[in-house]
């Protein structure tokens, strides 16, 4: 890769394209994930949410019609996670697709005797590995701040996918420990596939259950949502996701006040 033409490549994105400072404003006090950035991050933010913008196609689909304000929502949820990652690992694709509400695609399975079956099944988001991400609006157009954020899941998919299939192992920076991010990973996986299993009531999406890597993608909703939830009740997983992601969205909210007092 020419990175002195990446460098000037990125450099006039910044220059010909700019953010309505209005609509900017208004969408970061919209999200929770967001909020306690200084103002050196929040800049770098805007950056990448500007070449983000550029580079990727984000449709409307069924009818939805996306406004400026819609994009820089969505295209803010997807940055916030590579805000101290390479921007490239969101290279080799470009479209996301966006429905108002949950959609109903074809799907096949394979069970365990080999029979591939067909049918239909009701999804909040898709990622593909090198292709579109899907996601709907209902669920991403206001933040809840239950910990679940169906735009953070699916582009954690794509992080996770830089390496591979999304299998809950992501590229790790120089310094981590594979054999500290899988045995935090596995413990956590298996408690957690217990408790649903018993129907322990949880405050993570027991969708995290289905695989390891939508646990990963879970736990990352988690903490960049409500990091002082996943530091409670797993703070290996939390201690490995700021490693990773080079952030602590726990103390940015425990600056911010967001943080109940019960559980500083």
């Amino acid at each position: 890769m020419d990175f002195g033409f990446s460098r000037w490549r990125r450099e006039r994105i910044l220059k010909r394209r700019a953010l309505d400072g209005t609509l900017w404003r208004k969408a970061l006090r919209r999200h929770r994930a967001v909020i306690g950035l200084d103002a050196e991050e929040s800049e770098r933010l805007r950056e990448r949410v500007i070449v983000f913008l550029h580079d990727k196609q984000i449709h409307g689909a069924a009818g939805l019609a996306l406004d400026e304000s819609m994009r820089i929502s969505i295209a803010i949820q997807a940055c916030i996670l590579l805000l101290n990652l390479p921007e490239a690992w969101y290279d080799g694709w470009v479209e996301i697709i966006v429905y108002p509400d949950e959609f109903v695609p074809e799907v096949q399975w394979e069970d365990e005797y080999g029979v591939v079956h067909e049918g239909r099944e009701i999804h909040a988001g898709e990622a593909w590995l090198q292709g579109p991400v899907i996601l709907n609006w209902a669920d991403m157009g206001e933040d809840f701040g239950d910990g679940v954020n169906v735009a953070i899941h699916e582009f954690a998919h794509k992080i996770d996918m830089v390496n591979g299939d999304a299998d809950g192992f992501p590229p790790l920076h120089a310094g981590m420990s594979r054999q500290d991010w899988t045995r935090a990973f596995t413990a956590a996986y298996e408690d957690f596939c217990a408790k649903v299993e018993r129907k322990v009531a949880t405050a993570i999406d027991p969708y995290g259950a289905d695989s390891p890597g939508e646990f990963f993608a879970v736990v990352s909703e988690v903490f960049f949502e409500r990091p002082e939830i996943l530091s409670a009740i797993y703070p290996e997983i939390y201690a490995q996701l700021a490693a990773f992601y080079r952030q602590d969205p726990y103390a940015r909210h425990l600056a911010a006040g967001l943080v109940p007092e019960a559980t500083r």
